[in-house]
């Protein structure tokens, strides 16, 4: 678990960090998400099926959640240029339907990016959650700048498909 934690902090923290745009609220989040993990994992509570990372990454979500529903807040997608990003607002009057479809969206979205090989999943976090530039992404995955933008490129690319399987658009 020790090992688990020190190579995906970074990932962890940045996919905290872009929800909640907070660095202080991302530090408790991230603490309480490495607190729960544990516990699971000593009470047996982690089923071994090969997917550690979208677990955890399932536990800091809810914990963004519960801390978002305390706050009366709530996340919108909105398109930027040729990607999808998450804002968070204010909002008093989500309803619960509305809470549960954009629920089920982060869900989906969160499952196909698990679709994705690990090199495209490590740049599309490097670069949306943690807001590194394709130099430092480079730097610190060991490849070129153009191997990084490709990954992104096939990244974005791979989950336009996903979407469309999932009939998201046409």
């Amino acid at each position: 678990m020790e090992k688990f934690i020190k190579s995906h902090s970074d990932t962890i923290y940045g996919f905290i960090y872009h929800k909640v745009n907070d660095k202080d609220l991302t530090e408790d989040i991230f603490q309480e998400t490495f607190v729960k993990v544990v516990r699971a994992f000593n009470g047996g509570q982690y089923r071994e099926d090969g997917k550690l990372m979208s677990w955890v990454l399932k536990i800091a979500h809810n914990l963004v959640m519960d801390n978002f529903r305390r706050n009366k807040r709530m996340y919108s997608l909105y398109a930027q240029g040729d990607a999808n990003t998450f804002h968070t607002l204010g909002d008093n009057t989500m309803n619960a339907e509305g809470c549960l479809i954009r629920d089920q969206i982060n869900e989906d979205i969160h499952e196909m990016i698990g679709e994705l090989p690990r090199a495209q999943q490590d740049v599309l976090a490097m670069r949306l959650y943690q807001d590194m530039t394709f130099k430092e992404i480079s730097v610190k995955s060991g490849v070129s700048i153009n191997t990084a933008l490709g990954r992104m490129h096939y990244a974005i690319s791979n989950l336009r498909k996903l979407a469309k399987k999932k009939e998201w658009f046409d």
